[in-house]
């Protein structure tokens, strides 16, 4: 393979065009599967489980400092759980109260969230890296009455931001004995305090407030119900059994708990059959999936790009990567060939094989070995990574959804599955497109209100009940979903040429160099784009290509990065018109982050933050502000 050929993925071919209008509908269901009783709360559901099998396994620990995995059994989980609630109980906490927990990703988290539902408490998730004012808001809007937090230092950002709660606020220390603080306090309470408020809650209880990290505004409390979560996690049992119904299952969670769309899958796979475990720090990652061995993930886009990106880069020059090159390639031809009526052929099958025994099964590795499906979610995958994933032996299941919707609405099943879309409404969701283009949604899964906002829920629901979403999309003719951008964000040229900046971005994003991409271009003569550099990838990009050594700094001026990246622009084009392709680029030196506000903590990028940060470089590549542009 030669050097011209591109270093991306996802840019390396034109994807298909959308289906024509005259094959579209506009309103799709998901079937109702389950009947979900007014009682059959989570700590229920996760209770009835426990009660048919006690002793199978249902959470796994970590041994501390070591490689291997401690299985816990539904019953000690549950003794945990109920003792933990107790003790909130025992701390005069209320049904309805709000109790706040900021960490990362780790077993108490699990069990605070469900001995706080099990005592009839709201459950509120502050991301770990939350400012104080963040906090401040949070508390506030709230009225949280106990914060756990992870280390002292989180500790203390929540004491400076304590004014702003109800008087008497409990703050308390995973580092300093929280949960054994919590299980004393309770120590004298009987068991059958915990089991009384379990048995009076109800489906339309509040189970948590989670406040969306937005890339808009202030933080928006979204109110999910018991209902929400139980609902969706019944039914989509049923939807697909595959993914947590086997006593086989096991996830390992690594993205925030602080976010619905990992909290959901926690909800998931307790109701189901399988083992849940917890990875903290993302630096230990590869060897706890090599220890633990998921049967399925979840993950980002962003992490697909990279594994592949990795995989491109170690593979390095001459022969290795011409193989790496021609494996990849033959893993996509061969997946797009099970779509097919006859399959791929023989002689790919060939290929195949040996492609699997040279690069495969290196890549499923990386994964633990025993990972089957990975669902991504928090933006769109791409066509041909989906196609290279599944081609390799790894099905992702790429889905949508919000906070608004409990996470998913809309994914790709192990039966139900078509790369290029999110798949179809998941059981008991209803899917309509509106006149205007945007996905309205409807169903049980669906919130009902923004905690003290009324004016603002008003606005986001039509006549009918319909939530709106504020995503372009459209829905094929056999119900599968494909988001096409947002509504906010379509930009306007000069010449009145509508663009949806994500196809561009999402293409452009697949090049090993590129981190992060910002089209821009409202009211301008052309399209144009923000580029920020990767600075994990640059180091084995440039060593690949004989080039020295360089910071982000330096490699934003370097010809040879430069030509590579225009070159990338240039693939990322074939997918548009040319009214509507990006013709200049600013490569910037540093990168968008959460800690400089210009990502989400669910690592979205704040359009309206980087266009006002970054003004003047949008200026100059245009040659000067729009009003000096339109004189």
């Amino acid at each position: 393979m030669s050097e011209d050929k591109p270093d991306s993925l996802q840019a390396s071919e034109e994807i298909p065009e959308t289906e024509s209008s005259d094959s579209e509908v506009l309103e799709w269901h998901g079937p109702i599967l389950e009947r979900t009783e007014n009682h059959m709360t989570i700590p229920w559901l996760i209770r009835q489980r426990v009660s048919k099998a006690p002793r199978q396994p249902i959470i796994s620990r970590k041994v501390q400092m070591g490689s291997t995995w401690k299985d816990m059994s539904g019953q000690d989980f549950l003794d945990e759980v109920n003792n933990v609630a107790r003790g909130l109980i025992a701390y005069g906490l209320e049904p309805g109260d709000a109790i706040a927990v900021m960490s990362r990703t780790r077993y108490e988290w699990t069990v605070l969230d469900v001995a706080g539902w099990s005592a009839g408490l709201v459950v509120v998730p502050i991301y770990e890296t939350s400012s104080v004012e963040q906090i401040k808001h949070i508390l506030e809007d709230s009225q949280v009455k106990l914060v756990v937090t992870e280390t002292m230092v989180m500790y203390q950002l929540v004491q400076a931001a304590r004014d702003a709660a109800p008087e008497g606020l409990r703050i308390l220390s995973l580092d300093n004995s929280a949960l054994l603080r919590i299980v004393e306090a309770g120590h004298d309470l009987p068991v059958e305090e915990v089991d009384t408020r379990v048995n009076n809650a109800t489906l339309d209880d509040v189970a948590s407030i989670v406040y969306t990290s937005g890339t808009t505004g202030a933080p928006k409390g979204v109110e999910l119900t018991h209902r929400n979560f139980a609902v969706l996690a019944n039914n989509g049992h049923s939807w697909m059994p595959e993914i947590a119904m086997d006593r086989d299952s096991r996830l390992l969670l690594f993205l925030p708990l602080a976010h619905v769309y990992a909290r959901f899958l926690q909800v998931f796979q307790l109701t189901g059959q399988g083992i849940l475990a917890h990875a903290p720090d993302t630096k230990n990652l590869l060897a706890d999936l090599d220890s633990f061995r998921p049967t399925y993930l979840l993950a980002v886009p962003r992490v697909l790009e990279k594994i592949y990106n990795s995989a491109d880069q170690a593979a390095g020059t001459g022969v290795k990567l011409r193989t790496f090159r021609w494996a990849a390639k033959t893993a996509i031809t061969y997946s797009r060939a099970l779509d097919t009526e006859l399959g791929p052929s023989k002689t790919l099958v060939s290929q195949h094989k040996v492609a699997d025994a040279l690069v495969y099964r290196t890549i499923r590795d990386l994964l633990g070995g025993n990972c089957r499906y990975v669902i991504s979610g928090g933006g769109p995958l791409g066509e041909r990574l989906g196609h290279f994933f599944r081609g390799i032996g790894v099905t992702i299941l790429e889905g949508y959804g919000l906070t608004e919707s409990t996470a998913p609405l809309a994914v790709n099943t192990p039966r139900l599955s078509k790369i290029g879309t999110v798949g179809p409404p998941i059981s008991t969701v209803g899917v309509r497109i509106s006149t205007d283009g945007e996905v309205l949604i409807k169903g049980p899964s669906v919130f009902k209100r923004y905690h003290n906002r009324p004016e603002e829920t008003a606005k986001c629901f039509d006549d009918e009940g319909w939530f709106r979403t504020g995503d372009l999309g459209s829905l094929d003719r056999d119900g599968y979903l494909r988001i096409t951008g947002r509504c906010k964000e379509v930009i306007v040229t000069a010449g009145g040429k509508n663009v949806v900046p994500s196809l561009l971005e999402d293409r452009l994003r697949g090049h090993p160099l590129v981190s992060q991409v910002v089209v821009v271009g409202d009211n301008r003569p052309f399209i144009g784009a923000l580029v920020t550099l990767d600075a994990e990838m640059l180091p084995g990009w440039l060593a690949n290509k004989g080039l020295p050594a360089m910071t982000v700094s330096e490699a934003v001026n370097d010809p040879t990065v430069k030509a590579a990246l225009n070159r990338a622009v240039e693939r990322a084009n074939q997918a548009v018109s040319r009214a509507e392709s990006i013709r200049k680029i600013v490569l910037l030196t540093t990168d968008f982050s959460e800690a400089n506000g210009q990502l989400t903590p669910s690592l979205k990028v704040k359009r309206p933050v980087v266009l006002k940060q970054f003004e003047k470089e949008i200026d100059e590549l245009y040659g000067g502000p729009v009003a000096d542009q339109r004189s």
